[in-house]
């Protein structure tokens, strides 16, 4: 055991001292806040953009039908012919012509309305006036059909079903998917940290041995002890660093946001979001308020304590059982470039778990698909933190599938471990071959 502390220690204190481990620990949150606030700004330039549309409406269909918008305004002609119109507004620089012909049907008058402009229109442009006119077209249709004004507006209202839980407590439709963002966050970051530190501990393995610094080590302690020291030791090191980039990230970009005056909100998909900048508040409902409230009410419920405990646990025991695998690859192999072979296979079942994960568990939390992965050792400490946010127990995560998931990686890691001490002690000394799957297989044999 002492010498074990001692390994961890040396391995620790090898990488918080390393040049470019501490170059990138503080560089690497400017770089990403950087990049965040960079796109924020990009966006508000973009979206800040007003575009001017001229209107020359001959018909009588649509008086009233173009007001402003937050990025679109509306310019009408009167008493001007077509070439009058393009002229100016091709001379004034404005985005385009609306040109809505006079017809007694108002059918006709869709069908000829022409929308005139220098470059092909941008979708978020035509989709605002091709609104208009679905509109005022399916309008027009109903009230043929006999519906008044006033009916035509109670059909166009929007119905959502109301979802309780059985204890008379109001639901949100997209609770699953909520939790599942929040969820595959924690896996996202699992994933991150595997293949990142990961790669340290191989690339310390194989820095050891190709400078036969190996030969004095292993003369001293035990090939396991090596081997469980330098991946306790790295991910000691990636822990440091991680905890000092969340800190850091989140205090520059706070500053950053106030310093340039950027609204983070604008990073969200206003297309699902009514306009919640200031100043657009009074476009809100109460039901939009009452929806926002709801949102923030299952935010709060999810069970953090839980989920943050688990997100340790999975963490711990997914990290030891890659890296031990990168360990046996490190030492299998005498330069990185030898190690792409193997690099794959390792990486597969991670990428799997989130690709698959975010599918079924956005889905179906409880399907038998999402069930499976999230009890598969090698793509469970991702899987599963997607489907804890809805708890463990009734409506949650079983208590025995989370039991079990648990069991199943302490049992993979152990056999992993063991697996490749047996591959790591043969090949810490193994120089100048190239190994291949096969001769590896003899190796667990020794």
């Amino acid at each position: 055991m002492k010498k074990l502390k001692l390994i961890i220690k040396r391995e620790y204190l090898a990488k918080v001292r390393n040049r470019s481990f501490v170059i990138m620990t503080f560089l690497s949150p400017v770089l990403m806040v950087g990049m965040v606030v960079l796109i924020a700004y990009l966006t508000k330039l973009n979206d800040s953009e007003k575009r001017v549309i001229a209107v020359l409406n001959e018909s009588e269909f649509f008086s009233e039908s173009f007001n402003p918008r937050e990025t679109l305004s509306f310019l009408q002609f009167e008493n001007i012919d077509l070439k009058t119109a393009k002229d100016s507004t091709n001379s004034s620089g404005f985005y385009g012509l609306l040109h809505i012909p006079s017809y007694e049907n108002l059918e006709t008058v869709a069908d000829s309305t022409v929308f005139y402009s220098v470059d092909s229109p941008i979708s978020e442009v035509l989709s605002k006036v091709e609104s208009v006119f679905e509109i005022r077209l399916r309008e027009h249709r109903l009230q043929s059909l006999g519906l008044s004004k006033e009916e035509f507006t109670q059909i166009q209202q929007d119905y959502t079903v109301s979802l309780a839980t059985f204890e008379g407590e109001r639901n949100l439709m997209d609770l699953n998917i909520i939790r599942a963002l929040v969820g595959g966050g924690f896996g996202y970051l699992i994933m991150m940290f595997i293949i990142i530190y990961g790669g340290f501990v191989m690339r310390s393995v194989i820095e050891e041995k190709t400078t036969r610094i190996i030969e004095v080590i292993i003369s001293s302690v035990k090939p396991f002890q090596l081997m469980l020291g330098k991946i306790i030791g790295t991910s000691l090191a990636g822990v440091t660093q991680f905890t000092i980039w969340v800190v850091a990230a989140g205090i520059l970009l706070v500053i950053a946001l106030a310093i340039f005056g950027i609204d983070p909100m604008i990073l969200l998909d206003r297309s699902n979001i009514k306009a919640m900048t200031a100043g657009a508040a009074r476009d809100f409902s109460p039901d939009d308020f009452e929806k926002i409230k709801s949102v923030g009410r299952e935010i709060l419920r999810i069970p953090w304590f839980t989920l943050i405990a688990s997100f340790l646990i999975y963490f711990v025991l997914g990290y030891l059982i890659y890296s031990s695998i990168y360990a046996a690859i490190g030492a299998a192999v005498d330069n990185e470039t030898d190690t792409q072979q193997f690099i794959f296979p390792i990486i597969l079942p991670l990428m799997l778990a989130i690709y698959v994960g975010f599918f079924s568990v956005f889905s179906n939390p409880h399907g038998p698909i999402a069930v499976g992965f999230s009890l598969f050792p090698l793509t469970s400490p991702i899987v599963m933190l997607m489907r804890l946010p809805g708890g463990i127990g009734a409506g949650g995560v079983p208590i025995w599938q989370f039991v079990l998931s648990i069991a199943l990686l302490v049992v993979t890691f152990m056999a992993i471990v063991w697996l490749a001490a047996k591959i790591y002690r043969v090949g810490i000394l193994m120089y100048g071959k190239k190994p291949s799957y096969k001769e590896l297989y003899k190796w667990l044999k020794y």
